[in-house]
């Protein structure tokens, strides 16, 4: 009977210990360059087609990408490239002349007068 007890305190302490290291996952932070609400939603929507991405949020007055993610399925510089994908710099890479160039007129964030626009 002690050996049965024995065994079924193992397995469970080997089953909450796995279930624990499943979730990995993590807060991290973005710096993106944008201007507007056109910006926040394609930023965003860019950042959360990331395998891995389960949480994104833009802040327009700060360029801060507030993400939640899952660091077993992607990295920073996975989300970096999606970003660039879409237009998006941020200080780790700097999206094409190609990409930048499919933005929105409103949403050139490179040029000084959009940016004086949107302030």
């Amino acid at each position: 009977m002690k050996k049965i007890i024995a065994i079924i305190c193992v397995l469970f302490a080997v089953a909450t210990t796995q279930a624990q290291e499943k979730k990995r996952n993590a807060k991290l932070t973005i710096e993106v360059d944008g201007v507007c609400m056109m910006c926040k939603k394609r930023i965003e929507k860019a950042a959360l087609k990331t395998k891995g991405v389960k949480f994104a949020n833009w802040d327009v007055k700060t360029h801060n990408l507030a993400l939640i993610i899952d660091e077993r399925k992607t990295d920073k510089i996975l989300i970096c490239q999606s970003l660039a994908s879409a237009g998006h710099d941020s200080k780790d890479i700097r999206a094409t002349q190609e990409a930048y160039d499919n933005l929105h007129p409103c949403c050139k964030y490179r040029d000084e007068e959009v940016k004086e626009d949107h302030k």
